[in-house]
């Protein structure tokens, strides 16, 4: 009689080998940069709206360009950013497919719903960016001289700015889900977390110093929102985990 006790599948001659593994991510990251080629040339031709649509948080100042070039990238940008948030159920999809040789017959029945959790996290997550963060941002960023200095703001710059912000929230709001699948692997508690507090409190201010653009403001509006979330999870390995 089989076993009742579920273990992770392996293969006939116990498992995948190192170069295997080297080779399966090899795939999986090869198919998610495709995917986000492919649908970086689709929001290409949709590249007017998308300029038009990101400069929303700017609420009506100007963009210029300073360089023959400076157009034609800053359309690549936009649509480059729009691709890998397109692209995103697929690169999550990737994911976990490399990491499924090591999950439960059970763990791996959670990869679509963990798939969807994950794509609503980011579109969260860049939707709190564009029209909560990035608004004040800018109004703080742009206003700060009070009028004493012209702002002369490139289309590149701010694709630049505004894309690194997006994308940064979007990722950000993927801790519940890192903590929740540790928790389940029994790496982390709640009770971890919890005592980790004022650690992940610097570790994540030092985190928004690094990506989001040298201004304190800026890394603040990141830091916030993302210690919520630290909270959240610690809630959420607390329900789901294991070794509570």
């Amino acid at each position: 009689m089989a076993n009742d006790t579920e273990q992770p599948e392996t293969t006939e001659k116990g498992g995948m080998s190192f170069l295997g593994h080297i080779e399966e991510l090899r795939r999986c990251l090869l198919k998610s940069i495709v995917a986000v080629v492919v649908m970086s040339g689709v929001a290409f031709y949709f590249s007017d709206e998308l300029i038009k649509f990101i400069q929303i948080p700017l609420d009506g100042t100007p963009l210029h360009n300073m360089q023959v070039t400076g157009t034609f990238y800053a359309y690549l940008k936009v649509s480059l950013i729009a691709g890998v948030i397109a692209a995103l159920p697929i690169m999550f999809y990737q994911m976990w497919a490399f990491l499924s040789p090591g999950l439960l017959r059970s763990e791996k029945r959670m990869v679509i719903p963990l798939i969807l959790v994950s794509t609503v996290l980011f579109l969260t997550g860049a939707a709190f960016c564009f029209y909560i963060s990035l608004p004040i941002s800018l109004k703080f960023l742009i206003g700060f001289s009070d009028g004493l200095i012209v702002n002369y703001i490139t289309v590149g710059s701010y694709i630049s700015f505004a894309g690194l912000l997006i994308l940064a929230f979007g990722f950000g709001f993927q801790l519940p889900i890192v903590c929740f699948v540790l928790g389940r692997m029994g790496i982390i508690s709640s009770r971890f977390l919890s005592r980790g507090r004022r650690y992940a409190f610097v570790l994540i201010l030092v985190a928004g110093a690094i990506i989001t653009p040298p201004d304190v403001f800026t890394q603040v509006l990141l830091a916030v929102p993302i210690y919520l979330l630290y909270e959240i999870s610690i809630l959420v390995v607390r329900l789901t985990g294991k070794g509570e």
